[in-house]
């Protein structure tokens, strides 16, 4: 197996396990913070129906999420690229 197929396989491998539960986490921190914003929205985060406490949520998830999607291209970058002489 080349190099080449290597990068591939770990580049797949890193979106499926990373890149895949990044885009979630954007999505859910996202939906999260915005909800914290809206008057007399039905918030329950673990119990407590506190809007610092989604919007909290929501952003602690968005810079997750925003680590996870970094990682599959930090990988395809490393694994993809030709190598210097």
């Amino acid at each position: 197996m080349d190099d080449k197929t290597k990068g591939i396989i770990a580049t797949l491998t890193a979106t499926l396990l990373c890149g895949c539960p990044g885009l979630f986490g954007l999505c859910m921190g996202s939906m999260a913070a915005v909800t914290s914003f809206i008057p007399n929205a039905d918030i329950d985060i673990f119990g407590s129906s506190d809007p610092k406490a989604a919007l909290g949520m929501g952003v602690g998830m968005l810079c997750g999420g925003v680590i996870f999607v970094a990682i599959p291209v930090v990988v395809g970058i490393k694994t993809l690229r030709k190598p210097e002489a």
